[in-house]
């Protein structure tokens, strides 16, 4: 009889030993149970286009040509107003007849972009002098016609040579029937084909500055002469200064 009451305890203890060890269990288990997983990443948006258009020269004449340059990023469709669908990048030789805003618009899955270049137009200038064109000869053009000059190791229009190009632009389109040949010169230091290229970029410079200046470009002829004709021959600053220049002369 003691034996079985005795039994009967440790099967309670037991039971109860077991059912305290599962609620433990239990309980750390739900204690540790896994967080929810986080919520998908958003996706990146697209980017936005961007957009840039220039003319060069921005002021021509009537009848004188202009090259639009542009370029766009992220766009996959891209429109000039009055030109039509272009690539995304490029250029384009238009010949305005009047005064145009040429507008640019890029669009891409990230929105829209656009940008415009302003083009003037200027009516074809009417000779002013009672000579004719064959009657401007070489030294009444250099009369009215004068050289710029340039620092050493450039090719940047000087501020003291715009009123000299104000004033030869002047003559020209008083003449619009002569045409110019630009010599780009340099002085003797530096390579034969560093200043070749030297005095391309000079007599380009000043083609763009007349340009500007309303000379029809189809007037100007570029040439580049480096340091192989010089004007003075001294090994001093004074005498490079002059041999650093773009010469104007009538295109014969």
């Amino acid at each position: 009889m003691e034996m079985n009451y005795r039994g009967l305890l440790q099967r309670r203890s037991l039971i109860l030993a077991t059912g305290v060890t599962m609620l433990y269990l239990a309980a750390g288990c739900h204690k540790k149970a896994a967080p929810p997983p986080p919520p998908p990443p958003t996706p990146p948006s697209a980017p936005a286009p961007t957009a840039t258009i220039s003319a060069s020269p921005n002021v021509v004449n009537a009848g004188g040509s202009v090259v639009l340059a542009w370029r766009t990023t992220d766009a996959t469709d891209v429109s000039i107003d009055g030109i039509g669908a272009v690539p995304t990048a490029g250029t384009r030789t238009v010949n305005p007849s009047e005064s145009t805003n040429y507008h640019l618009v890029a669009k891409g899955e990230g929105g829209t972009a656009d940008a415009t270049a302003r083009v003037t137009v200027n009516a074809a200038p009417q000779p002013t002098s009672n000579l004719s064109e064959t009657d401007v000869t070489d030294a009444l053009f250099h009369q009215n016609v004068k050289d710029i000059f340039y620092d050493y190791d450039s090719y940047d229009i000087r501020s003291d040579a715009q009123s000299t190009i104000s004033q030869d632009a002047n003559f020209l389109n008083q003449h619009p029937g002569l045409k110019v040949v630009i010599g780009g010169y340099c002085d003797e230091r530096g390579s034969t084909e560093y200043n070749l290229a030297l005095g391309e970029n000079r007599a380009n410079a000043a083609k763009q500055a007349l340009a500007s200046a309303g000379v029809s470009p189809d007037r100007l002829r570029t040439v580049s002469y480096g340091k192989e004709k010089q004007f003075c021959t001294e090994h001093d600053e004074n005498c490079w200064q002059l041999n650093r220049r773009a010469q104007f002369s009538l295109d014969k």
